[in-house]
């Protein structure tokens, strides 16, 4: 501003002072223009004169105006690029459709910039021509189950075709298989009665799998109903058993205190100074009580047997004595 007041009190006129301001500008502007910075995961292709001049990395870079010129900008990062369907026969010749997933990355801008007119083009018309190849040495089923070895196929062949324009193919992925409509009828009808095939199998497994659960819950209870017979058999021949012995204590001890009872008497009749007679009479009614009980046939001692006589003799003279 201060220049232009100088200018205009110098006498310049209006017209070279405009000249002047512009020239200023477009120095200005091609100063900035020579400034370049290259963001990450990007790369400059430079052309100077029309020539490929050098390519430009992450960074600030310095161009000469009018003489450079920055011929590509490139991507680095791994770009997918997804096809449309394309038809291709199988070796049974059934036409299907089929579309592709191609992830890749570019590994030489130079190469890529210069390789090949219209890279992604290109490696289209290479996916279709590849895919055709590979499909025709399949048939259907094939085609259908071996999707891991066909995207290995295919990616090795693009990753081995795309070297020389600096790409690298790192994965290819068939998207779609669409096959003719009648055969997909007839696969919807395959899988219908597969599914219905399996759904019986599953139902005859889990009857199956009943009948035993139920088989062995029974086993399992007969062998706990036979269990509980037997502890409960062992627990009443044991208790029968408990009772014969407090049955046969009981009827032990009750002789004992008779056979007690019997001797105490007698040592009582001893230790009163009873004769033989009274013991002998004593005897008897021990005989006479056994006389009473189950047996069928008793011994009776010689001595007793003697007694018996003179206690009959001793009643024919106390019946003879007796007033008439």
């Amino acid at each position: 501003m201060s220049n232009m007041i100088y200018l205009l009190a110098a006498g310049t006129s209006i017209p070279a002072i405009i000249g002047i301001v512009v020239l200023i500008l477009v120095v200005l502007l091609l100063v900035t223009s020579c400034f370049k910075i290259v963001p990450q995961a990007h790369a400059y292709v430079v052309e100077r004169l029309g020539a490929y001049q050098s390519t430009w990395s992450v960074g600030f870079h310095l161009k000469v105006p009018v003489i450079d010129k920055i011929a590509k900008k490139v991507m680095l990062k791994e770009q997918v690029v997804d096809f449309a369907p394309q038809p291709v026969i199988t070796k049974d010749n059934v036409t299907m459709r089929i579309d592709t997933v191609v992830f890749y990355q570019i590994t030489d801008p130079k190469l890529y910039s210069y390789g090949v007119q219209n890279p992604i083009m290109a490696i289209e018309n290479l996916t279709a021509t590849t895919l055709r190849n590979i499909i025709g040495d399949l048939e259907l089923d094939e085609t259908l189950t071996s999707r891991e070895i066909i995207n290995a196929k295919m990616r090795a062949t693009l990753d081995e075709a795309t070297d020389p324009w600096g790409i690298k193919v790192n994965r290819v992925e068939l998207k779609n298989i669409i096959p003719p409509a009648v055969i997909q009828d007839a696969m919807e009808k395959q899988m219908k009665a597969e599914r219905e095939r399996r759904e019986t199998i599953l139902i005859a497994e889990g009857e199956k799998r009943s009948a035993i659960l139920k088989a062995e819950g029974h086993k399992e209870s007969v062998i706990l109903q036979a269990e509980a017979d037997k502890q409960s058999a062992i627990l009443r021949a044991e208790a029968v058993k408990e009772a014969k012995i407090r049955e046969a204590e009981g009827e032990a001890e009750a002789i004992k205190k008779v056979q007690q009872a019997n001797a105490d008497g007698i040592r009582f009749l001893k230790d009163a100074g009873a004769d033989a007679a009274v013991l002998q009479i004593k005897s008897l009614e021990a005989f006479e009580k056994a006389a009473d009980g189950k047996a069928t046939k008793i011994i009776i001692p010689s001595e007793i047997q003697g007694m018996a006589g003179l206690v009959k003799s001793a009643a024919e003279v106390f019946k003879d004595d007796a007033p008439a």
